[in-house]
């Protein structure tokens, strides 16, 4: 045998050796890292469900599965005062007035991709049994979240409050089908119509409180954001008496929006108030 052949013998049979070596280091610490990549591969699958998940109204982001999607939204299963509600009895008490100091604002409405939100300039507010509350926003909902006696209004604007403890104090002013709506028609000219999108129209001046009917009666209860994260502690004042928007108006937010509502919730041990 010449000096060539054993060389070529010696290097294969090193090489045959170390790939044993690695085999039987793969089979050892392979079979950890396979089940630790398994492991790792199922929690993130499941970050990124949880992850890709968002909510809405429909899917698998739908309102019963909001509490799920995660941990910061679990209050949308466990809570015990959600809203929206039915409003099918109430009492009637002496409730405070509602004091409504709003000042005209500049359009400056944002497509969130679940409703459109009238932002609102700093300076108006409401004050109810002594407490102000600072407006913030409104926006809409069709049919509106809150039912009376089972029944929708075909619109609703919540005009969301913040009081300086954090509270929050929302009005509901429902909506039923019939002349066209002024202040509507001028958010409705500005509409922006794709998701995550805003418009400013700052020579289109409207004033929330002319979306409010003259008679300011209102149920009220303590309920929650009916969004995620759906945090309870809400001072929700439902008007009882409806002001009107045109069918067209309605239609056009609907187009937008065919699904904007989450179902009524549990009422528990809560109380309804009714103003007298």
């Amino acid at each position: 045998m010449n000096i060539t052949r054993i060389s070529v013998l010696f290097s294969v049979s090193l090489f045959a050796l170390s790939l044993v070596g690695c085999t039987k280091s793969d089979d050892h610490d392979g079979a950890m890292e396979k089940g630790e990549h398994k492991e790792s591969m199922d929690a993130g699958h499941d970050m990124k469900e949880h992850h890709d998940v968002h909510w809405s109204y429909e899917g698998d982001g739908a309102p019963g599965k909001w509490g799920s999607l995660k941990s910061e939204y679990a209050t949308c299963d466990s809570g015990k005062s959600q809203s929206p509600i039915d409003i099918s009895s109430a009492s009637g008490t002496a409730l405070a007035p509602l004091m409504v100091d709003y000042k005209p604002t500049a359009v400056n409405l944002v497509n969130n991709g679940h409703t459109i939100q009238q932002n609102y300039a700093p300076g108006s507010s409401i004050t109810v049994d002594g407490k102000k509350f600072n407006l913030l926003q409104f926006h809409f909902h069709s049919p509106s979240e809150h039912t009376i006696d089972g029944k929708p209004a075909n619109l609703v604007a919540h005009l969301v409050h913040k009081a300086d403890d954090g509270q929050l104090g929302v009005i509901g002013v429902l909506f039923k089908k019939g002349t066209e709506n002024p202040v509507v028609k001028t958010l409705w000219n500005d509409m922006p119509m794709e998701m995550k999108t805003e418009k400013m129209n700052d020579a289109a001046m409207i004033n929330a409180a002319d979306l409010l009917p003259s008679n300011l009666a209102y149920y009220n209860y303590s309920g929650s954001l009916t969004t995620p994260p759906c945090s309870e502690g809400v001072n929700w004042m439902v008007l009882t008496n409806q002001v009107e928007a045109s069918e067209e108006q309605v239609a056009k937010f609907t187009g937008v929006f065919p699904l904007s509502v989450r179902p009524t919730q549990p009422l528990h041990d809560r109380m309804v108030k009714m103003s007298n």
